[in-house]
């Protein structure tokens, strides 16, 4: 004896495989959602950078991954030779050179810096040579009387 017909078992089963397919459209959803937020984003900016480190040249203002400000003085396959000072140089990869300044950035920050240090050596140098002649005044009085 048979209480379930044979139509009715079959029509179960097709409900269920539909709420199946419903069930994972949140999960595609939240995938296509990652993609255009994070992935294709992230995959842009990399591309660029790439494109940048490739077209590095002599004279190009940039900044490194460690914050660093220099002028480049010379670009090879994987390196950059970078002027961080007057006669101070330093060697870094080209994947860690991070932002392409704009050119006379550098020339603009650096007169800041350096009057004030100037200044205040040139002040001390003149206090210095200053003491120097009074005690040379002090010394030729002495050697007078």
């Amino acid at each position: 004896m048979m209480l379930i017909s044979d139509a009715f078992a079959q029509a179960a089963s097709t409900t269920q495989n539909e709420a199946g397919w419903v069930a994972l459209l949140p999960m595609v959803g939240i995938l296509v959602l990652f993609y255009f937020l994070l992935i294709r984003p992230q995959a842009k900016r990399a591309k660029e950078h790439k494109q940048m480190v490739e077209a590095l040249q002599r004279g190009d203002e940039v900044i490194t991954n460690g914050g660093i400000l220099g002028q480049i003085l010379n670009v090879s396959e994987s390196y950059v030779i970078i002027e961080i000072a007057p006669a101070i140089e330093i060697t870094v990869l080209k994947s860690s050179v991070q932002t392409l300044l704009p050119k006379g950035t550098l020339r603009s920050i650096e007169p800041k810096g350096k009057s004030s240090k100037t200044k205040a050596a040139k002040a001390d140098t003149s206090k210095t040579e200053s003491a120097a002649d009074t005690e040379e005044s002090k010394d030729s009085d002495a050697e007078k009387k």
